[in-house]
């Protein structure tokens, strides 16, 4: 039944949904139109907001450039790689191959969203390498994994309300990660996720006469240059291990006291730790080099969007359209549904504000006192807009990129069989913060 729909569906985005730039333009049309007919903005006004938040994401776009550059440059080295390839060649068949994708992102979404879009892109590249698969659900395998990213360990939703000092502290206090991410109907999503997901993959599989196999031959990496038998200086300094092993060593020895004293396992010591295990997993420069290469090329689409995603996201901020669309919500809920009319809400703000940090920023001060004055369980509203925001990352080719740019596919390769993936999760995740 599922191949039967994901078939449509596949077609469809194919032909109608653009390249990724081509969407965050439509959404910037889409989000300034709305701000004027339903916030009364006049034109002036929004081109001055868009021009002002245009840059704000600068530091956050150079991180998600680095989650893919780091990340490809450790899952490119020669011990990562016999290890991705050890393990894929469990997979025997090809229904094998698609469910084996689907657990290892999931598991590695859920540990921590950055590793999660690297690994399973690496890891999705090496299968088929080694078993003909059809291509596209394979990277969408590797991709719907991440939808439980932030039910995991690096949810930035309910790791900002359990830290001291957050902006809403003084309004709801801290709230434990126990009331969270590892409350029993949180971890009931997240389990009942991990058999969804891989089965749904597996239930689309094309027919082996329908499916769009990539030539293996495209996935090899280049062969290492040989070195000289006389090298220059230079030479000797490119294909030395000895400059990685004194540059590598102290990077690690800084995360070891990082984390003994208490440090945070955060975006910027993820790409820390990826870089550094790269440099010694790689063993010379030369070879760190053209992994780096390799992974800048697909980064385009990650420079060149960010950008407008923040002014989308100013927008949405500052004309108060984010802050109506969760009134709406707010007002035809009840202390029991809340929760699930936070996670509808937070899917479709998601849309236009594809980060959970600031879209939290954005529904906080509509949700928290809606939730104070319904008595609704404010755990349940706070995960209500975690999982909404990951929940649309599966239509939102936002967070496609950096696996997209390892894969070397387009953002319509995917998003037919991401639409099952939508429907699916939706109803999962709905179903247990409506009953629960």
């Amino acid at each position: 039944m599922l191949r039967i729909l994901a078939r449509p569906a596949t077609r469809l985005m194919e032909r109608w949904l653009p390249d990724a730039f081509i969407f965050v333009i439509v959404l910037t049309l889409i989000a300034a139109l709305a701000a004027m007919l339903t916030q009364g903005t006049d034109p002036a006004s929004l081109v001055e907001m868009w021009g002002n938040g245009f840059w704000e994401l600068l530091s956050f776009a150079m991180q998600m450039l680095l989650v893919l550059v780091t990340g490809y440059i450790l899952a490119s080295s020669p011990p990562v790689r016999r290890v991705l390839a050890r393990l894929a060649g469990l997979a025997r068949s090809r229904g094998g191959a698609i469910l084996l994708v689907s657990v290892v992102s999931l598991a590695a979404s859920w540990i921590n969203w950055g590793f999660g879009l690297v690994v399973g892109a690496i890891f999705a590249r090496e299968i088929a390498r080694q078993v003909q698969v059809d291509y596209r659900l394979l990277v969408a395998a590797a991709y719907s994994g991440f939808v439980v990213w932030h039910g995991g360990l690096s949810g930035s939703i309910p790791l900002t309300v359990a830290t001291p000092g957050h902006f809403t502290e003084s309004q709801i206090g801290v709230i434990a990660t126990s009331d969270t991410i590892f409350s029993g109907w949180n971890l009931l999503i997240v389990a009942a996720l991990f058999i969804a997901v891989p089965l749904v993959n597996r239930l689309m599989l094309p027919l082996e006469h329908e499916q769009v196999l990539i030539d293996p031959a495209k996935l090899r990496d280049a062969p290492p240059e040989p070195r000289s038998a006389r090298p220059t200086p230079a030479e000797w300094l490119e294909t030395s291990p000895i400059l990685m092993l004194l540059i590598g060593i102290p990077g690690l020895a800084w995360l070891l006291l990082h984390f003994l004293g208490g440090g945070a396992l955060n975006l910027n010591v993820v790409n820390f730790l990826f870089l550094f295990l790269g440099i010694l997993c790689h063993g010379t420069p030369r070879s760190l080099l053209a992994a780096l290469d390799d992974a800048v090329r697909g980064g385009a689409g990650i420079v060149i969007q960010f950008p407008f995603y923040a002014g989308i996201m100013a927008i949405m901020v500052e004309s108060g359209l984010a802050a109506s669309l969760s009134q709406w919500f707010v007002s035809i809920s009840t202390a029991e549904t809340l929760p699930f009319w936070s996670f509808i809400s937070a899917g479709i703000v998601n849309i236009f504000v594809p980060s959970g940090g600031g879209q939290w920023a954005v529904q906080a001060p509509v949700m928290l006192p809606a939730a104070e004055a319904l008595g609704a369980d404010v755990a349940k509203v706070v995960m209500g807009v975690a999982w909404g925001d990951a929940w649309t990352n599966l239509l939102q080719p936002f967070w496609a990129l950096p696996m997209l740019g390892i894969a070397g596919l387009k953002a319509r390769d995917i998003m037919g069989f991401c639409v099952i993936h939508l429907v699916v999760v939706g109803a999962v995740v709905g179903l247990v913060l409506y009953v629960i």
